[in-house]
């Protein structure tokens, strides 16, 4: 009698315990979340980020990275040059300008 009760109690242990991947289900979740909560959008900024760096043109009023808001008189490959007072020109990398406004005299798409 005692044998057969063994033999339940090892086959109910055995049969109970969860598969090894179901440890791991825990922080696959947790992966995820953080992929769509945090690198996902993180990942968007940087490409509208470049994307604007890119189609930079003369005219555009920019933000750098110091704070400087001025207009873009010339642009080449790497560099911008930004005039911020009249007649004072900086010359800025351009993967410093942190934000790109149209110039003033263009209206809105939704007005």
């Amino acid at each position: 009698m005692n044998d057969t009760v063994l033999d339940l109690l090892a086959a109910g242990s055995a049969g109970s315990a969860p598969p090894a991947w179901m440890q791991f289900l825990p922080l696959v979740a947790m992966g995820v979340i953080f992929w769509f909560l945090i690198l996902r959008p993180q990942m968007r900024r940087q490409k509208e980020h470049r994307q604007k760096v890119e189609a930079l043109k003369k005219g555009d009023e920019v933000l750098t990275g110091g704070g400087l808001v001025g207009k873009v008189v010339r642009v080449d490959e790497h560099y911008a040059e930004v005039e911020i007072a009249q007649g004072v020109r900086v010359k800025a990398v351009k993967h410093t300008i942190t934000d790109v406004n149209p110039p003033k005299g263009a209206t809105p798409a939704n007005d």
